[in-house]
């Protein structure tokens, strides 16, 4: 559907479907895109899920799952693609998020998945900055997507409430657009000096605002 909104809008996009976690299926994605554009300047690692749940209640394999599509998942897709972002110079872009910054009882799982993404920006971008290959992350505030709807916890409206809730705990005092974390990987993807960043894109949640 994404891209389908996307092509309505005049741009060039190539929707195909893989598991990234999956070693053949992200060499699939990876080869798909250079058949289609012909070479590799940036990899925007943006998959995820989410899993959450008070501590004494949270499964084992649903534990593994989270981390399979929200770290792992990463790491594979950047291996498949680090070859091709060598010959261009190119870029890799995490996502974070601020729940590696404020403490949401229930959501230790997804939780943990962002602070190790915010990790292995670091660590990839001091790995792979000597073959000229910068590694950045976003973390972003409340912005509705369909990640706790693709989870089966919420529907639409009962989603978009639960985070217009959070309006007050954000400095600027609404949730943020889906356009104002695509300003900042665009800036990441382009910014030929920056590697191993972590930019807060939150309206102000992370500060710790206490009016909500």
């Amino acid at each position: 559907q994404a891209a389908a909104d996307l092509r309505e809008r005049g741009l060039d996009v190539h929707a195909v479907a893989g598991h990234a976690a999956n070693a053949d299926s992200a060499a699939h994605l990876v080869d798909a895109a250079l058949e289609r554009y012909g070479r590799l300047d940036v990899l925007v690692n943006n998959a995820a899920n989410m899993y959450r749940g008070p501590l004494a209640e949270l499964d084992e394999q649903a534990l593994l799952d989270v981390f399979h599509s929200n770290v792992i998942a990463a790491m594979m897709l950047t291996q498949a693609a680090l070859g091709h972002l060598v010959q261009t110079a190119g870029a890799v872009v995490l996502m974070g998020s601020t729940h590696s910054q404020r403490a949401f009882p229930g959501a230790s799982p997804y939780a943990a998945t962002k602070g190790a993404i915010e990790t292995l920006t670091g660590v990839l971008a001091a790995e792979l900055g000597p073959q000229g290959v910068r590694v950045s992350c976003v973390r972003p505030g409340a912005v509705f997507t369909e990640l706790n709807q693709r989870a089966g916890l919420f529907g639409d409206g009962e989603a978009l409430a639960r985070l217009e809730g959070l309006a007050p705990a954000h400095a600027l005092g609404r949730i943020g657009t889906v356009a104002e974390i695509a300003e900042a990987v665009e800036y990441l993807a382009r910014a030929e000096w920056t590697t191993g960043a972590v930019m807060t894109v939150d309206g102000g949640l992370g500060l710790g605002v206490t009016n909500a």
